[in-house]
């Protein structure tokens, strides 16, 4: 089934820094509220953003995407549970959506991507901090990752897509990105596998990309026992 969400495109992305910052659009930036009709379910169509150039089809089925399944290593940072719900938005309700496949792919703490080759180096071959689950009959997705690096020219985020059956059997794809508050990078940022890096990282603020409705995209992280939970619901129109 995930193979038919394979791209026509090469499989391993093979260009610089500077190149990719230039796939950067504006997106179709939207919002709409909608509520089950017992008044509990509520749905949030969020802005879509590019996909960029760095998603790769891996089609890693699996929860914790930290390790890269060749070698058993597991990216170092601060660990995420980012739960991602999927609701169908059928006005005026909305609906838990079952079966949608979530593909979810970041930078590691260094600011690299797995199974890529660009300015910065490559990681052909690796596929640390990839992959996709289908919702369960709530419409979430539990990923287990960790706080995102940065790199130069974006501001921190990961990126999602979401594709489930829509009007007529044609496929909905929704794709777009997720960012931080800069306090908790402030601090998350200041230890560990982040810390010592060189030069600054870019504030969302002078993200283009993020300017144009990042601030619907962002995460809002609670502190656990072994890191943090973030919870993001999105709305899918049929």
């Amino acid at each position: 089934m995930h193979e038919s969400l394979r791209h026509d495109a090469p499989a391993r992305r093979r260009l610089t820094r500077r190149a990719a910052l230039g796939w950067l659009g504006a997106g179709a930036a939207w919002s709409a509220i909608a509520r089950a009709a017992d008044g509990a379910t509520l749905c949030i169509a969020r802005p879509e953003q590019t996909e960029g150039p760095f998603f790769v089809d891996e089609r890693l089925e699996r929860a914790d995407i930290r390790s890269d399944p060749a070698t058993g290593v597991v990216a170092a940072g601060t660990p995420l549970t980012l739960v991602l719900a999927v609701g169908a938005l059928r006005a005026p309700a909305c609906a838990p959506l079952e079966g949608a496949i979530v593909d979810v792919w970041q930078c590691d703490a260094a600011g690299r991507y797995s199974d890529v080759r660009d300015g910065a180096g490559s990681t052909v071959g690796q596929r640390f901090l990839r992959g996709f689950l289908r919702t369960d009959a709530r419409g979430e997705a539990r990923f287990v990752t960790i706080v995102p690096g940065w790199y130069q020219g974006r501001a921190v985020h990961i990126h999602f897509r979401i594709a489930a059956p829509g009007a007529s059997g044609r496929r909905n794809v929704f794709t777009s990105q997720l960012y931080f508050d800069e306090a908790f990078l402030d601090r998350v940022h200041a230890a560990g596998a982040y810390a010592g890096r060189r030069g600054r990282r870019l504030p969302n603020a002078s993200d283009g990309l993020y300017r144009h409705g990042g601030r619907d995209l962002l995460l809002a992280p609670q502190a656990g026992d072994t890191g943090y939970t973030a919870r993001f619901a999105v709305g899918l129109t049929s």
